[in-house]
């Protein structure tokens, strides 16, 4: 039932440009980027410089006590302490915040660029894995930018740091101390190149789980009424279990480096502990020195134990970067119409049309609307539309009729340039309608869909959905044409009234007769209306056929017909197959054609 995720296929193309673009959001916040690093920069030669004071203050214990000097290191150290934990209070904070913000700007641009994207790439990508998108690889990038940033950064100086330290301490320790780093980064690299793999694996699994969940979840009605219950377990228990594997395969390299890196950095230790330890026999080394020493293999060890713990996150994270930006890389919708809609002193609404001579046209906005040998396909190669030729005038009801995939949807699809048509022309009040700029022409048109969608909020809220300004009059005026309003006085708050999700304490007819209503306030032009009686009772269908009418009054309808009766009063019905109109005319002539427009009223045929 549910469509494999497209990011399913995705590898990382480009890491390092990932975290580069990813790393460029700090600029909207340079104040908290800078202060961080500063802070954090403190912590870690504070760090270095409070491991340092151990070699003075354990060699004046062992030789020659001076309580003075003794007392000076002490204070030392403990200027050092308080600006570890002062560096990595102010710093850590300050990341958080950066990391809070960076992700608040990535949400916005994500759903103002979705809200950007063409209906066409809402129609290749499931509702599961947009979600998966704005919430699980947000989240992990998120988690990552607060705690991996900082310990990176913090890592990294403190391992620069101390290197120099040790070198400077013992050049012979420092060769073992490296040769041993060497063993750990081939471990890590060996390792976290399966991590990464494993993570990217996890997170796109868990993008098809929730996809799957959405759909059954929405589909309930369908799942029990079917009786799909237990394929539905079966379809969950199988991706629940590729989940699992994924999960403990991320999990088994992500915890296994901890462990192993910790017990490196153990044998690490215990090499520079019996090395150094001949050094000090020696008298090439104090004892303060090899303690100090000693400190700082345990301090060069533990950035690098606690980065490689972090790489499960980071890499998890990059997964989900490259996945948001691969949506932020999507094209926009383009709309390079310049004809507007204006009004004018009257209050009638006309076309502004530029003309080559830098004059401009005023065309009065009227509804006619003019097919002519337009042909479509939603992929290259395979068209849905075949030389489409129609007319329909102001006041006019035009249908059509066919088998599904036929291309009904389609022709409604294209007058609101959803999508842009392949071949031929179509006008709009004799204007190209690939000149007029979108939102204008959407602005003129309203669509009355089968399947109503609804949204959180009051009656009132959802019926001014079609025009925002609309006042109250106006609203309780469009109910009142769409015969909503008078369910609408009868519940307890009125148009006040409150609707869950997609008006589920509301009747299919109830939140048909809104769905009129949303569309009647917004005084449209054209009209579009895909058959909304189909799943209501009598009385239910005569009301609403009675707003339909009434919206109908004077504009240019386009009717989706899947019960013919409804089509019978249209001005023309046309019969489309397989994208192409086979026939034409009203009911009457239609019917006296005795084609494929009269089986299907007769019985002989029938709507696939």
């Amino acid at each position: 039932m549910s469509k494999k995720p497209r990011h399913m296929q995705l590898k990382p193309k480009n890491p390092m440009g990932t975290l580069k673009r990813l790393f460029s959001y700090f600029k909207y916040n340079k104040v908290l980027f800078i202060s961080g690093i500063l802070f954090i920069i403190i912590s870690s030669l504070a760090q270095i410089g409070a491991n340092a004071m151990l070699s003075p203050i354990i060699d004046t214990l062992v030789g020659e006590f001076n309580r003075g000097l003794f007392i000076k290191y002490l204070f030392i150290m403990a200027i050092f302490v308080l600006l570890i934990s002062v560096g990595q209070y102010i710093g850590n904070l300050s990341m958080i915040r950066l990391a809070q913000k960076t992700v608040h700007k990535i949400r916005e641009e994500m759903f103002a660029h979705m809200e950007k994207l063409p209906v066409s790439f809402f129609d290749t990508h499931s509702h599961g894995e947009l979600m998966s998108t704005f919430t699980n690889d947000v989240d992990m990038l998120n988690q990552s930018l607060e705690q991996g940033v900082s310990q990176v950064l913090l890592s990294a100086i403190t391992v620069v740091g101390t290197f120099i330290m040790m070198i400077i301490l013992s050049p012979i320790l420092t060769l073992v101390v490296v040769a041993m780093l060497g063993v750990m980064m081939f471990t890590i690299k060996y390792i976290g190149q399966r991590s990464a793999k494993n993570f990217r694996n996890q997170q796109a699994t868990l993008a098809e789980m929730n996809g799957y969940i959405e759909e059954i979840m929405s589909g309930q009605k369908v799942v029990k009424v079917f009786n799909y219950e237990d394929r539905a377990i079966d379809d969950f228990s199988r991706r629940n279990e590729e989940l699992r594997k994924s999960s403990t395969q991320a999990a088994t390299y992500g915890v296994m480096l901890m462990p192993v890196m910790g017990n490196l950095s153990f044998v690490l230790y215990a090499l520079v502990s019996m090395i150094g330890s001949l050094l000090v026999m020696k008298n090439r080394l104090s004892v303060g020195n090899i303690a100090t020493f000693l400190q700082y293999t345990r301090t060069i060890s533990r950035p690098i134990t606690m980065v490689s713990n972090q790489f499960n996150t980071l890499f998890a994270a990059l997964a989900g970067a490259e996945r948001i930006f691969n949506v932020l890389d999507q094209e926009a919708e383009v709309d390079q119409g310049d004809v507007r809609l204006e009004k004018d002193h009257d209050g009638n609404y006309y076309w502004n049309v530029p003309k080559e001579n830098g004059q401009y046209e005023k065309v009065p906005l009227k509804g006619y609307i003019t097919f002519k040998d337009v042909s479509f396909g939603y992929v290259e190669g395979q068209k849905v539309l075949k030389k489409i030729n129609l007319y329909a005038k102001p006041g006019q009801k035009k249908a059509f009729v066919g088998s599904t995939g036929a291309g009904k949807t389609t022709i409604t699809n294209l007058i609101n340039r959803f999508y842009e048509i392949n071949e031929g022309i179509i006008l709009y009040d004799g204007i190209d309608i690939r000149r007029i700029n979108k939102h204008d022409l959407r602005s003129t048109m309203s669509i009355v869909l089968q399947d109503v969608h609804l949204f959180e909020g009051t009656i009132a809220d959802n019926i001014r959905y079609g025009r925002l300004d609309a006042t109250d009059e106006e609203v309780i005026a469009a109910a009142k044409l769409a015969n909503a309003h008078y369910f609408i006085k009868n519940l307890p708050e009125g148009y006040n009234t409150m609707l869950t999700a997609d008006g589920g304490n509301l009747s299919q007819g109830e939140r048909q007769l809104l769905s009129i209503a949303r569309a009647a306030v917004a005084n449209p032009t054209i009209l579009i209306l895909d058959e909304a009686t189909s799943s209501v009772d009598t009385r239910t269908e005569k009301l609403i056929s009675e707003g339909m009418d009434k919206l109908m009054e004077g504009r240019t309808t386009f009717v989706i017909a899947h019960r013919l009766s409804t089509v019978r009063d249209s001005n023309a019905i046309m019969v489309l197959e397989q994208g192409e109109i086979i026939e034409r005319g009203d009911h009457d002539e239609l019917m006296r054609q005795k084609g494929r427009y009269y089986g299907l009223n007769t019985g002989a045929l029938e709507l696939q």
